[in-house]
């Protein structure tokens, strides 16, 4: 499976493809999307949409993870992350993509174990998940990486419980007899 992940924004939108093989996740491309702060706001959308739509174009990924956004603090924050965040869900769904939507407390919980990970934490176990050599940096770039691998882990779990409940996998008291 390869998973796409998106940490909207619209002065810096995070994204991280991250592929699943036999010998666990493998990074495939990560970076920022950016538009300038000076620029009108309906040129600043259509340059992101633009852009997410050729990078949708280059990475064809299978599925799209995209943060879901419970919480800000400021307004004009959550409105950007919402017009951001709109985009690239209209580009998977334009694309026939699927999308998936996790809180970032779902994914510190997925990732570093608590939903309580700190930047750092997070930065420092997509590193060691992926084999990186150094923490991906800017955050915004781990945190896109953190929701593919998110996924990623989930979808294990998920096949092996269908696998499970099909009959195809004798789950672990069958394979001890």
């Amino acid at each position: 499976m390869f998973a796409l992940g998106i940490d909207p924004g619209l002065t810096r939108c995070g994204y991280g493809a991250v592929v699943q093989e036999r010998g666990g996740p493998r990074l495939v491309a990560s970076g920022h999307l950016a538009t300038s702060p000076a620029d009108p706001l309906g040129e600043r959308l259509a340059v992101l949409l633009g852009d997410l739509e050729e990078l949708f174009a280059d990475l064809q990924p299978d599925v799209v993870v995209v943060e879901r956004v419970l919480f800000q603090v400021n307004a004009r924050t959550a409105m950007s992350v919402g017009q951001a965040s709109g985009l690239a869900l209209a580009v998977a769904g334009r694309r026939g993509c699927p999308v998936e939507q996790y809180s970032p407390n779902e994914v510190k919980q997925a990732i570093a174990g608590h939903g309580g990970a700190t930047k750092e934490q997070m930065q420092r176990m997509v590193q060691v998940l992926l084999g990186l050599t150094t923490p991906p940096r800017p955050a915004d770039r781990a945190d896109a990486l953190a929701l593919a691998l998110c996924h990623l882990a989930g979808a294990r779990l998920r096949a092996a419980a269908e696998r499970s409940e099909s009959g195809q996998y004798p789950g672990p008291r069958a394979a001890a007899r």
